[in-house]
């Protein structure tokens, strides 16, 4: 009789269990959250209301991969960093290069993605090569690596929140250059009808990476894991070929 009755326990708590595991939909109901700024084409930008490009479609990916739903917050990539640092968004996804300085505040995934930082001037200009650099005006979009560079350089600089606006200036006679990374770079340009060019000597060589709070190993392994296997089953070449942006899986 006490058997029974145990066992009866046993199998009601065991019902409770999958009931409740169905109502809240599993573990696929795990949230991913992204923060992103979405003003960096063909990477992230809006298309209408939604966000589109490159690292979003490889996010979408990566959180399949891990049996979650992406959650994306468009902000400044300033913030976008600061909130993957302090843990309010999971990670950044946003060309975001994984230097060393950053690397002080925050942890970084393996690279995805090779880049560099290109100049945009206009196309009679007589900038022709980096060194024409100085003693010119050089817009940029702030918290980058490209505005870094700059200051590093002693470049007179504007800043903007935006690349858009960082070519405004340039088109609009504000400054005679922009540093910006190159496939940015490129896709703004393309935008004006022939007025601009993108040089083709880069300034630096870097490499882009998913951004997390600093000691958050065990996410760091899933999201490396799953890019290992987005690079290996063609995922990822495929989804950058789309965009018309260059590839190496190394």
């Amino acid at each position: 009789m006490k058997i029974s009755k145990v066992v009866s326990l046993i199998l009601a708590v065991a019902m409770l269990s999958i009931v409740l595991v169905a109502c809240s939909g599993g573990s696929g109901d795990a949230v991913l959250t992204m923060a992103t700024n979405a003003e960096f084409p063909p990477f992230e930008y809006l298309e209408g209301e939604e966000i589109v490009g490159a690292d979003v479609d490889m996010a979408k990916a990566l959180a399949e991969k891990l049996g979650m739903e992406l959650e994306i917050t468009n902000i400044d990539f300033d913030a976008a960093l600061t909130g993957a640092a302090t843990g309010k968004y999971d990670v950044a996804v946003a060309g975001i290069t994984a230097n060393d300085e950053r690397r002080k505040n925050m942890d970084f995934s393996n690279d995805y993605y090779k880049a560099s930082q290109a100049i945009i001037v206009m196309a009679d200009s007589e900038i022709k090569v980096a060194a024409d650099l100085e003693g010119k005006t050089v817009s940029c979009q702030e918290g980058t690596t490209g505005e870094q560079y700059l200051l590093d350089n002693e470049y007179a600089i504007q800043s903007f929140k935006t690349g858009a606006e960082a070519i405004s200036a340039l088109t609009t006679g504000k400054v005679q250059a922009v540093v910006i990374d190159d496939a940015v770079a490129k896709a703004l340009s393309d935008k004006q009808n022939g007025a601009t060019i993108v040089l083709d000597e880069p300034l630096t060589k870097e490499n882009y990476a998913i951004a997390t709070k600093k000691g958050n190993t065990e996410l760091v392994e899933k999201i490396n894991k799953a890019l290992d296997e987005l690079k290996a089953d063609g995922t990822l070449a495929a989804i950058f070929a789309e965009y018309d942006l260059a590839f190496d899986a190394e």
